[in-house]
């Protein structure tokens, strides 16, 4: 009797201790969780504010962002915590769950100061570009220093779980699928119209995105841009027709229709699409064949999916925040968002994937725009500020090659002269904050030496601190008005630690997520460690961030 009931109470627990691991071993090789996601789907939108939401949430649909709002959790106090924000840096921390300090990716294009020459966050010159004769394909990862959580889960599966990374912008594929990526894809356009990648990840392309290309899919979205309903409902936005927008060469006002096969003419052929949300709509299709081409989600093996919606952003800068244009991009976005999750609903599951939908960074309203309703904001002249900080350094140190590149903010100083006139670094660096500091519309200065020495727990400061990274980033460092930039008369930009940059929405939605929001402070290093908590694996290998355990079932 005794050894029945020990036998008994040992199953017991056996069948206790699998339900509580919920794992199993999937052809003898890898423990794969029962309960994980089949596909994680990170979509990220370049240039959103949060507002965007909750402005043009009554023009939105049931299956869209609406989807994710009400049926998902909404983090709605999300921001970036460094600065500066732009397109690079936010795609690397969002997968990283780490910042510029530490991944290393310290804006779009930088200045090298070994190499003396400006480096671009996803060049190589090593790798060749497949799908395309340009050098539009000379891409990869290698300037990110640590890992992403879709590299983490690579490693994980053993290299089974897939990952593929899909934008317009090279960037916006690369950096997000990591180093280990089955596959990054991004939009040529020019006269080609196509979808490339580089011999960074394979010799050739695969049949199903030859297919996607051969298919003319780009041709086919040079119609005409006219509003989604009725421009005269689109009361969320500004007149059509203002002072503060760019628009396209060949037309004479900045107001819709846009004819976009006669306007391909005059800018750059289907580099036009990259600006309006055909881009979007693109990017979707494209997406929804990779699902499809490379089976993601197709069993039990964890795949990642990365989206970068580029178009958003060059919409934002041409037509800036308040206009019409923007709303209409985000009303077509939103329907491409849910003719997504359809296809996922169909082909992966309902309640077998995941969701996150988050910004690289957001957007000042148009400093112009502002400045006519009462508040403070301009524009800053650097090209004046150049000029001046070059006098001053001849008349303190007699030499005018002390400066080496200002660019990103940042002032990069010529050590070997400083060494060679016996200067001490520590000591121009801090001459050179002085003088700036007397500029207009500079509202911060800060050194290196500064930055290196001190421990910032809040404020400016603390977010440059963490952007700031010691091996590729300048010896002076400046802060802007708040809604001051360097940029066009007309448009929308982005850079700065203030809440119109660092603001932008953080959605999760599906397998292991809960129906709920909070306005508790979160920051998008977090993504990354939830995601691998989630999946029940290792944090990249550089993330700061802390998982939202609040979003998570269990």
């Amino acid at each position: 009797m005794k050894k029945i009931v020990l036998v008994l109470s040992l199953a017991i627990i056996s069948i206790a201790c699998k339900s509580q691991n919920e794992t199993v071993v999937l052809n003898n090789k890898i423990p794969v969780a029962q309960d994980n996601p089949k596909l994680i789907i990170g979509i990220v939108v370049d240039q959103m504010r949060y507002d965007y939401l909750t402005r043009f949430y009554n023009k939105y649909s049931e299956g869209g962002f609406k989807r994710l709002m009400r049926e998902g959790f909404n983090c709605k106090n999300n921001h970036y915590n460094y600065v500066p924000t732009f397109t690079g840096p936010g795609h690397a921390s969002i997968y990283t769950g780490t910042t510029p300090k530490y991944h290393g990716i310290i804006a779009n294009s930088w200045y090298d100061k070994e190499l003396k020459d400006y480096v671009y966050c996803a060049g190589d010159s090593t790798v060749n570009s497949i799908g395309t004769e340009s050098k539009a394909g000379k891409m990869s990862p290698h300037r990110m220093t640590t890992t992403t959580f879709a590299d983490e889960n690579r490693l994980f599966t053993q290299m089974q779980g897939k990952t593929i990374g899909i934008a317009i912008k090279d960037r916006g594929a690369i950096l997000p699928a990591g180093h280990t990526a089955n596959m990054a894809f991004w939009f040529q356009g020019k006269d080609e119209g196509h979808w490339i990648t580089s011999s960074f990840y394979t010799e050739t392309l695969p049949d199903w995105v030859k297919q996607f290309n051969a298919s003319n899919k780009a041709a086919s979205y040079l119609t005409t841009w006219d509003t989604f309903y009725d421009i005269d409902s689109y009361t969320e936005s500004g007149p059509d027709l203002n002072t503060f927008e760019g628009g396209f060469k060949g037309k004479d006002t900045a107001t819709f229709p846009y004819d976009l096969k006669a306007l391909s003419k005059d800018n750059k052929g289907y580099d036009i699409l990259k600006a309006t949300p055909q881009g979007n709509a693109l990017t979707t299709d494209f997406a929804i064949a990779a699902i499809n081409g490379e089976q993601l989600g197709q069993d039990a093996i964890t795949d990642v999916l990365t989206i970068s919606y580029s178009s958003t952003d060059y919409v934002g800068h041409n037509f800036g925040v308040n206009s019409k244009e923007i709303q209409d991009t985000y009303i077509r976005l939103d329907k491409d968002l849910e003719r997504l999750f359809n296809v996922l609903d169909t082909q992966v599951g309902k309640n077998a994937y995941t969701v996150f939908l988050t910004a690289d960074h957001a957007a000042v309203d148009v400093p112009s725009y502002l400045k006519s309703t009462g508040i403070p904001a301009g524009y800053v002249d650097n090209d004046m500020y150049k000029e001046r900080l070059n006098d001053f350094m001849v008349k303190t140190y007699q030499a005018s090659d002390l400066i080496e590149n200002v660019s990103n903010f940042q002032i990069f100083l010529n050590k070997d002269k400083i060494d060679l006139l016996g200067l001490d670094i520590a000591h121009v660096q801090e001459r050179i904050a002085q003088e700036l500091i007397q500029y207009p519309h500079i509202y911060k200065v800060y050194t290196s030496s500064q930055l290196t020495a001190s421990n910032y727990v809040d404020g400016i400061e603390n977010l440059l601190e963490k952007g700031y990274n010691q091996k590729r980033s300048g010896d002076v460092l400046v802060v802007y008005d708040p809604a001051f930039i360097s940029y066009s008369k007309t448009g929308s930009t982005h850079g700065s630690g203030l809440n119109y940059d660092t603001h932008v929405p953080l959605l999760f939605y599906g397998k292991g997520i809960i129906k709920g929001s909070t306005l508790q402070r979160t920051e998008i290093v977090d993504i990354a460690p939830t995601m691998s908590a989630l999946l029940g694996i290792s944090f990249p290998n550089g993330s700061i961030g802390m998982p939202l355990e609040f979003v998570l079932k269990n």
